[in-house]
């Protein structure tokens, strides 16, 4: 009534952004309600002089909606857009949209998703709240309902038994819109892809099934494309304290650990590995000088069958002395688990070829170990799960999906094109590697059986390997800084948001996303220390700190070094087609280069690991947040600090890097991504 006489209206300028991303634009008509505690306004058509411009890629358009009366304090908004007649219904993908209302309060709606069809859409206005926090009926109502709609878009689906469940997908399309590639990303991706051993100068040698006959001719496959890095490994290679130093600085610095007594089977004696007598082991273990890397896991499993031959895959023992001069020397290889008089212990004393072949196989054993159980299974597919439970089980307006949103990016494309191209029956790593295959299911299985929570915990990993004084230990150095620095930042975010254990407690949401994790991430096996729930703010601040770390710091140290260290094949073979010696004094040049993978199957190894090695032109570097999904001032803040942090660190690795003849920089911030994304 009080309309009719001409009372006045109260204004609430709407500001919507697009996003600054292809294809963000849309030519529907966009309608928006505003929702308060006091009641809600119209249907409002968001009409620009404009145009469709308003709603372009990137763009920033304002608008007013009148209300008669104070909605009071806003809860939500409702958008949609409904088709033109010319124009067909199109996606959308606005940003943010932020509201000032006549008292001059400005509410920011976090948004940063696709809309592809005409239904109403839900967001809350950006203040987190836990789930008994929510004391509004309708913020409870679209809480509800957008997990409700999650938990239809984001499936669990078993890919392979008895490793960690992942989204159920059938094809890329088939994977919600916000969680596949940008263009730009996915268009470099497919080149890469189809062009690799194209740009490797290497496409005539795809299909050569010969076996090496000099290494003079690898050298020349891989003149093609060096780095810095590979070059030095093809220097040196061959070198034990270059060997040793992969256990510690290179693609696998996972494996290594203190000996202080030698496992049964692995028999060496004084004699063998200190014929002067200088030293002893038991003194050298005693002094925390012996260090041990068993691949027992590969014990029994299955090789491959490629190019019609027999591969094989052993299950060494390798036993590493630190020296004096703080070189980490390999004195004793064991190629199989069970001690016999066909499996010798090579010694760095037998001729040049024994050793060589002795540690060829080791390293070729590293590789499987390597790419399946420290790459494959603990960053990429448990990011994955990590990521699917939280856009599962929480809300966009809870703390924690604002803090991890931002690292889980690409992650469950990467890991269906992993599983496509890769890992699947056709797939680069089942064809042409000798753990492919049925070997590859075996040895998962037995990886994630082996899970601890501690040894995803790099603090508690590196002290329980007995690592914490081992010098040039550069993974350990950087990554401990890293973790110090991530887990201040989430210790801060989160303590922001929960003042006591009692609300970690009660926190349903919270509680339903681990035990996801548990359920599907580690299939309900009582992994040592794997939460099941949480019950204090520690325990929660931790688990937040291992899942942003192993999505984005951990990955980084185990992938951004593919090429590096596997582009030179003989340091990484995939494969090897000779079995192991069971005798010494018959290893020849010949005998080695007869033991190396074939033409084709060095040249699909190289292709692969390039392409994994390569960073995409929209990289998100660790710790940044493209999206504004924070609104209150605290957070922001502390993103800020974590980011100074981030860059106090980077420059001191950068510092440090220019004294080593071999740079280690796979854990500078500047050179981690966020996410699982490569």
């Amino acid at each position: 009534m009080d309309c009719l006489f001409g009372s006045k209206m109260l204004d609430y300028e709407v500001t919507v952004f697009t996003a600054n991303r292809p294809f963000a634009a849309t030519f529907n008509n966009v309608f928006i309600k505003l929702v308060g505690t006091s009641g809600e306004s119209e249907r409002k058509w968001l009409l620009s002089l404009r145009g469709a411009s308003a709603f372009a890629k990137g763009a920033v358009a304002s608008f007013t909606v009148s209300c008669p009366t104070s909605v009071g304090k806003l809860v939500l908004i409702e958008l949609d857009k409904q088709p033109l007649v010319v124009f067909p219904e199109d996606a959308w993908f606005p940003a943010k949209v932020e509201v000032k209302s006549p008292e001059g309060v400005t509410y920011n709606f976090p948004i940063y998703r696709w809309i592809t069809d005409c239904k109403v859409h839900h967001f809350r206005e950006g203040t987190a709240l836990k789930g008994f926090e929510d004391n509004h009926h309708l913020g409870r109502y679209s809480r509800e309902k957008e997990i409700k709609q999650r938990q239809k878009d984001y499936c669990w689906d078993v890919y392979a038994d008895g490793i960690p469940h992942c989204i159920k997908a059938d094809d890329l399309l088939s994977l919600p819109p916000e969680v596949r590639f940008s263009f730009s990303r996915q268009t470099e991706f497919l080149f890469n892809a189809g062009t690799g051993l194209a740009e490797l100068q290497l496409k005539g040698l795809a299909d050569n099934k010969m076996g090496w006959t000099n290494l003079d001719d690898i050298s020349r496959v891989f003149c093609c494309k060096q780095t810095e890095i590979s070059d030095y490994v093809q220097e040196h290679w061959k070198e034990d304290a270059f060997f040793g130093y992969q256990f510690l600085n290179g693609l696998n610095p996972m494996l290594i650990r203190r000996c202080d007594v030698l496992p049964d089977n692995f028999p060496v004696t004084d004699a063998m590995v200190f014929p002067d007598c200088r030293c002893c082991l038991v003194e050298e273990m005693r002094k925390g000088n012996i260090f041990l890397c068993d691949y027992k896991q590969l014990d029994g499993v299955k090789t491959n069958i490629i190019n019609g031959k027999k591969q094989y895959l052993v299950a060494p023992l390798v036993l590493l002395h630190k020296t004096p001069d703080d070189k980490l020397m390999p004195i004793a290889i064991q190629l199989k688990q069970k001690p016999a008089e066909d499996n010798p212990i090579f010694l760095p004393s037998d001729s040049e070829y024994d050793w060589l072949l002795a540690k060829i196989f080791v390293r070729s054993a590293d590789f499987s170990e390597h790419q399946l159980n420290i790459h494959l299974l603990r960053t990429h597919l448990l990011a994955e799960v990590f990521a699917v439970s939280l856009l599962r089980n929480i809300p966009m307006v809870h703390p924690l999906y604002k803090l991890l949103i931002p690292y889980t990016r690409y992650t469950m494309q990467i890991n269906f094109l992993a599983r496509k191209t890769l890992i699947s029956e056709e797939g680069v790593f089942t064809k042409f590697t000798s753990s492919g295959g049925e070997g590859m299911s075996t040895f998962l299985k037995r990886s994630l059986f082996s899970v601890t929570y501690s040894s995803l915990c790099m603090p508690e990993d590196i002290a329980e390997r007995g690592l914490e004084d081992m010098p040039n230990f550069y993974y350990r150095d950087d990554g401990l800084r890293l973790w110090d620095i991530i887990n201040r930042f989430v210790r801060g975010v989160l303590s922001y948001y929960y003042k006591n254990d009692l609300e970690v407690q009660q926190d349903s949401e919270l509680q339903n996303w681990i035990l996801d994790i548990f359920e599907h991430g580690f299939l309900s096996h009582p992994c040592p220390g794997i939460p099941q729930k949480l019950a204090t703010v520690d325990e929660l601040i931790k688990f937040v700190t291992m899942v942003i770390f192993t999505g984005s710091a951990q990955h980084a140290a185990v992938n951004s070094g593919q090429y590096d260290y596997g582009g030179w094949m003989p340091n990484m073979a995939t494969s090897l087609q000779l079995p192991p010696p069971t005798k010494k004094g018959e290893a020849t040049e010949e005998s080695m280069l007869k033991t190396l993978p074939d033409v084709n199957i060095t040249v699909q190894g190289m292709a692969t690991l390039w392409l994994l090695s390569q960073q995409s032109s929209d990289f998100v570097p660790l710790g940044q947040h493209p999206e504004d999904h924070f609104s209150e001032e605290t957070p922001r803040e502390m993103i800020k600090k974590f980011q100074k942090e981030l860059e106090a660190l980077s420059a001191a690795i950068k510092e440090r890097n220019k004294d080593l003849k071999v740079p280690y920089t796979y854990m500078d911030p500047e050179e981690i991504e966020n996410s699982v994304a490569i």
